[in-house]
């Protein structure tokens, strides 16, 4: 009697609480049919494509001849469409704020083990596909029970699987480059690329829109004490989480080896190159968030960085200046999309 007592004054308490509120906020707005919170999307996608279309323009300006014509970003949007796969399954992890190191070793291992069942056991498009996906899924599962059970901080794990994975990597490539024949790179081009693309974002959005696991994303990461005594089971909804990050991780290693032909096994954390991309990605679908707009931000948010890639590319700058420059840039486009109140607690 006491504990349903106990959950019904969380249950009124937490209808009032302005963590809920914003979760409402966002799904309604994300509906496709919440007309009354339309302008707030609108909002949303006019900075967004503001910040294509200014992104676009600075390079077009600097680098005429050699940037932005039509066939130009059309590339760029399918290079964006790899490590966008990745950062719609991070989402989830981020959402609940939690993070993962070990996203390049996924990816790399993933790659490696579908490549060997696409061509080692002669499982063509059915091993690279179940291999990348399996093992992506199964790299999640190990971060998610084991920052579970150990209760250190998920960047600490997945920084130190982040290397077993690497080795893992290592031995099952017996240091040899892992190639990609051409009859199976299907992925690494249109429409194969843009059709598999399409796939991990509908199911990200119906996941996070249309499922109870999508509405307790939202709750544990907006207040996981709060979200504990509504009696979700809070541990369990975090290692879900990472198992579908890592599997779209594996939907993304897909693409990396269809789109560069091969993948190398590398030692040293050297693996963590691969993490930025994706997190950057991630970065504008929190900021967008209070827009209901998180994966479409992150869609367009990829975009974005890869124009300022390609744009440093085609102004021949070093890679180090290209670094700096689009860490600032993603600093000063988080800066301006994000308001803090006075008094909130930023972690």
């Amino acid at each position: 009697m006491n504990s349903q007592i106990f959950k019904a004054e969380y249950s009124d308490a937490i209808r009032n609480n302005a963590i809920v509120n914003r979760l409402h906020e966002c799904r309604r707005v994300t509906n496709m049919t919440g007309f009354k919170n339309l302008s707030g999307a609108t909002k949303g996608y006019i900075v967004l494509v503001s910040l294509v279309f200014l992104s676009w323009l600075i390079f077009k300006v600097l680098t005429p001849d050699n940037f932005g014509s039509a066939s130009n970003m059309l590339s760029y949007f399918q290079a964006s469409l790899i490590t966008t796969v990745g950062a719609v399954g991070f989402y989830f992890v981020m959402d609940m704020g939690l993070f993962d190191f070990s996203i390049g070793a996924n990816i790399i291992l993933s790659g490696i083990i579908g490549c060997q069942l696409a061509t080692g056991l002669d499982m063509g498009y059915f091993g690279l596909i179940a291999g990348c996906l399996v093992t992506g899924a199964l790299v999640g599962l190990c971060n998610g029970v084991l920052y579970v059970k150990l209760r250190i901080p998920s960047m600490i794990v997945t920084a130190g699987l982040a290397l077993i994975y690497e080795s893992v990597a290592n031995y099952m490539a017996g240091g040899v480059e892992q190639t990609l024949p051409s009859n199976l790179r299907g992925f690494g081009s249109m429409p194969g690329n843009v059709i598999l693309a399409i796939l991990t974002f509908v199911v990200a959005y119906v996941v996070l829109n249309y499922t109870r696991f999508g509405t307790y994303t939202y709750a544990i990461g907006s207040d996981e004490f709060v979200a504990k005594n509504m009696g979700i089971n809070v541990n369990k909804y975090k290692v879900l989480a990472f198992v579908l990050s890592g599997a779209f991780f594996g939907a993304m290693a897909i693409l990396t080896i269809s789109y560069g032909s091969s993948m190398v096994a590398v030692t040293g954390m050297a693996s963590m190159s691969r993490n930025f991309i994706p997190t950057m990605g991630c970065f504008f679908g929190l900021a967008f968030m209070k827009y209901g707009i998180p994966l479409q931000a992150i869609i367009l948010g990829e975009f974005i960085v890869n124009i300022i890639f390609f744009g440093f590319i085609s102004l021949g700058a070093p890679t180090a200046i290209q670094d700096v420059i689009t860490g600032l840039a993603l600093l000063v486009i988080i800066t301006m999309t994000t308001k803090v109140t006075k008094g909130e607690i930023v972690k």
